[in-house]
């Protein structure tokens, strides 16, 4: 039997488990998937030989932090800095990001030509998540601006938003746990009075279904989008990876 899991910080809420037992069962084959709860990646080396892991998926906090526990990583992985699929061959640790590929799906690609003209994106966060998404956009040609809690040369902090960024900035995508259950009256701080019908609104969050970030932004008129979709997409890629016999 393979065994597969995910590893995170925090997995009560996870949907991973449920998902990929499912899918293994559905398609009748004999592998496991569970979820380990780890303080920090110390511990990493011993539950994959404990579980004999044939493969895992990583989460918030540790989808930087993973890269340096890699033999090796994909080209996408390398280029955003952040692994969130591992697969193990010969107890070598390959590294993947498959998150990207579920933004371009689920968000990026429901946007027509038309409407990506002169667009320019607001992304909130700076983490694992934040670097798929500024992937995408890059090789999308979609020019962005990272919000975070400190400004630096790439980014500026929420405090520093105005009517003109909102107002230029008609795609914004939150990439932070803010408002993420069970913690759903939480609001990420933006001057939401600038966003207008022309905005294009993506929560990563998925539960609950529409974060406070989503429902201010829908009364302002514009289309929203929770990560729902994103997510299945990228668990479905991840899938494809623990099934390969080959890396990359």
């Amino acid at each position: 039997m393979n065994h597969f899991g995910l590893i995170g910080l925090s997995l009560k809420h996870s949907f991973s488990e449920k998902y990929f037992s499912n899918r293994f069962e559905k398609e009748q084959l004999v592998a496991s998937y569970r979820n380990f709860e780890l303080p920090n990646l110390e511990g990493l080396s011993k539950l994959i030989s404990e579980k004999q892991l044939s493969g895992f998926n990583v989460t918030i906090p540790f989808k930087e932090k993973i890269i340096q526990h890699m033999d090796s990583i994909s080209p996408e992985a390398e280029a955003i800095g952040a692994v969130n699929c591992v697969k193990i061959i010969n107890g070598q640790r390959f590294g993947y990001n498959t998150d990207y590929i579920g933004f371009e799906k689920s968000f990026l690609n429901q946007i027509s030509v038309q409407q990506k003209e002169n667009l320019q994106a607001l992304i909130c966060g700076t983490g694992g998540s934040s670097k798929a998404v500024q992937y995408s956009l890059s090789t999308n040609q979609i020019p962005y601006l990272l919000v975070g809690r400190n400004s630096s040369n790439k980014s500026v902090t929420y405090s520093d938003l105005n009517q003109q960024i909102i107002e230029t900035h008609r795609m914004i995508i939150n990439t932070t746990p803010v408002g993420m259950y069970p913690n759903t009256n939480d609001l990420l701080p933006l001057p939401y009075q600038f966003i207008t019908p022309h905005h294009f609104c993506n929560d990563l969050i998925y539960n609950p279904e529409m974060s406070s970030f989503l429902k201010k932004s829908s009364n302002q008129g514009a289309t929203t989008k929770n990560g729902l979709e994103m997510l299945y997409i990228q668990a479905d890629e991840s899938y494809k990876i623990f099934l390969k016999k080959e890396s990359y």
